[in-house]
């Protein structure tokens, strides 16, 4: 297999990578994430997704891209840029259903071949009071995640229920990179199986 390139500075994204045993290079992309008028959060995710894979690829690479994004009444809800708007956006989720959408990018340079994928997943957030809000926002978590909540951190504490793929949530939906590998021919299984995991 090419080697593969992880096209995002998450942690979380690069951790979910590693669980599997595979060999990697992380480079993240920079492109414009400036949401387009009339865009739906599923196309968003995607286009960003695609574009992010298409912005690092180089020849004899592969390169997995992805982009997350909150959605609550079909608003939006990026990172939080301070303290008051983390806990406004999370005073707005307490208690409420709200949407995460990831949108997946495999891209091969050489074929000049990309795979696509989006999934959806639907998550609660339980009631909060002011304190409980205030003390998360403390830890400092919320301020590079989208929605201003880390379901594999502390914010495990806050989330109530989880509708469809977790990993998804993190910001990485493992089933949708599997599938995406064998959209392009590529054999995942077998990368998996060249490293120990742990």
């Amino acid at each position: 297999m090419p080697t593969l390139v992880l096209a995002s500075a998450s942690p979380r994204r690069r951790t979910l990578l590693e669980s599997l045993g595979v060999e990697f290079v992380q480079r993240p992309a920079a492109v414009d994430e400036t949401p387009w008028t009339g865009e739906t959060p599923k196309r968003y995710v995607e286009r960003l997704a695609a574009d992010k894979a298409r912005a690092e690829a180089r020849p004899g690479e592969v390169v997995l891209a992805a982009d997350t994004t909150v959605v609550l009444e079909g608003r939006l809800l990026g990172k939080p840029a301070d303290a008051p708007e983390a806990r406004a956006m999370l005073s707005s989720l307490a208690g409420r259903w709200h949407e995460v959408f990831s949108g997946v990018a495999l891209f091969d340079p050489e074929r000049g071949e990309l795979a696509q994928g989006v999934e959806r997943s639907r998550v609660r957030i339980a009631p909060l009071t002011g304190a409980e809000i205030d003390w998360y926002v403390a830890t400092g978590e919320p301020f590079d995640k989208a929605g201003g909540y880390a379901i594999q951190g502390r914010g495990a504490l806050l989330v109530e229920t989880i509708e469809g793929n977790y990993t998804n949530v993190v910001g990485l939906p493992m089933p949708t990179v599997y599938r995406l590998f064998r959209a392009l021919g590529l054999d995942l299984l077998s990368a998996v199986g060249e490293r120990s995991v742990g």
